[in-house]
């Protein structure tokens, strides 16, 4: 057993209300990702103070809340980068970033392309996957095959 995986187990034995309550944390991030959110506000969701649930939701998912928030927002704009025909800046922004330059170099950070780069591979990618017949990609396990 690793470090991390102890301190997870421990986490859910001796305080299983304590680990309910992070994830409570974590669900408000993840309905509340393209609102502004702070520390105070995120915390208040699992009843602790800032600092103390900062300290239990590194030790319980091995990240911070913003390292947590920023990748639930990333995750977002790249499905719009590649389903919709929004600008750039509107993803930024519908995702949550408050500043185009920020959201930039963290998508670039996170993803290793800016996010007009990422658009283009996706949509690159996409139009391969026309050309491929769909009973190929199921049986390669590319795409799931059809549900009746």
């Amino acid at each position: 057993m690793n470090k991390l995986t102890d301190v997870k187990d421990e986490l859910r034995s001796t305080a299983p209300d304590v680990f309910e309550r992070l994830n409570r944390a974590r669900k408000f991030i993840d309905l509340c990702y393209d609102l502004p959110l702070n520390l105070d506000e995120i915390s208040s969701h699992a009843c602790f103070s800032r600092y103390h649930f900062l300290r239990l939701f590194r030790q319980a998912f091995n990240k911070t809340p913003h390292q947590y928030l920023v990748e639930r927002r990333i995750e977002r704009a790249k499905e719009l980068l590649s389903s919709a025909d929004l600008r750039v800046t509107d993803v930024c922004f519908e995702v949550g970033f408050q500043s185009l330059g920020s959201f930039s170099s963290l998508f670039h950070k996170s993803v290793g392309h800016p996010p007009i780069t990422y658009r283009e591979k996706s949509r690159e990618s996409q139009a391969a996957r026309r050309q491929v017949p769909g009973c190929f990609l199921v049986m390669y396990k590319l795409e799931p095959a059809a549900q009746p």
